[in-house]
């Protein structure tokens, strides 16, 4: 079993790396940090691996990430990013993967979409917003209250990726319900 859920989670952080090569998008309104497809990666970490497994993908990805892998998005990598603007919300995937999971794994008797649809909105935007507006606050120069108002402009796509992870998490359940670890825990 422990074999297991090391594939796993090397297939998330592999899964959460792929997501990095869709082009980020740099708005000036977010004080440095782009839009990018990767939170939906700590979205679907979360609901689909549980807590811990969903986390330790990230964690995966990260400790590669820092040893110089340009696997975030824009071909980021290196120990720079962790002194960017982004950094909240690159920790904050840990943090959002961990609370999806936990949600997922509370609400495993609720039907899928809608127990990972709120995984998801709880995890991969409030949890992964509150590191993200502490980290633009410190590293970007702005008040927490300007950061917060920068991440507005998140809102959404990150709602768009939430529901995208509710329904392929459904999917899952109904063609492959073992996959679905967040509920088989």
């Amino acid at each position: 079993m422990k074999d297991r859920s090391l594939v796993q989670i090397a297939l998330y952080a592999a899964i959460f790396a792929v997501l990095g090569l869709l082009p980020r998008f740099d708005l000036p309104l977010a004080g440095g940090v782009p839009i990018t497809a990767q939170s939906m990666g700590a979205m679907l970490a979360g609901v689909m691996l549980g807590a811990w497994r969903g986390a330790l993908s990230i964690v995966l990805l990260l400790f590669v990430v820092a040893l110089g892998a340009p696997l975030l998005a824009g071909g980021r990598g290196g120990l720079g990013v962790f002194f960017s603007p982004s950094v909240g919300f690159i920790f904050g995937w840990i943090a959002a993967a961990f609370v999806a999971g936990l949600i997922m794994q509370a609400l495993r008797r609720a039907p899928v979409f809608p127990a990972a649809l709120v995984a998801s909105v709880v995890g991969g935007i409030l949890v992964l917003y509150a590191f993200g507006i502490v980290g633009m606050s410190a590293m970007g120069s702005l008040s927490l209250l300007d950061a917060a108002k920068a991440c507005l402009v998140f809102i959404p796509g990150d709602t768009i990726k939430a529901v995208l992870v509710a329904l392929v998490a459904q999917t899952v359940a109904r063609g492959m319900p073992e996959a679905l670890l967040s509920r088989n825990a």
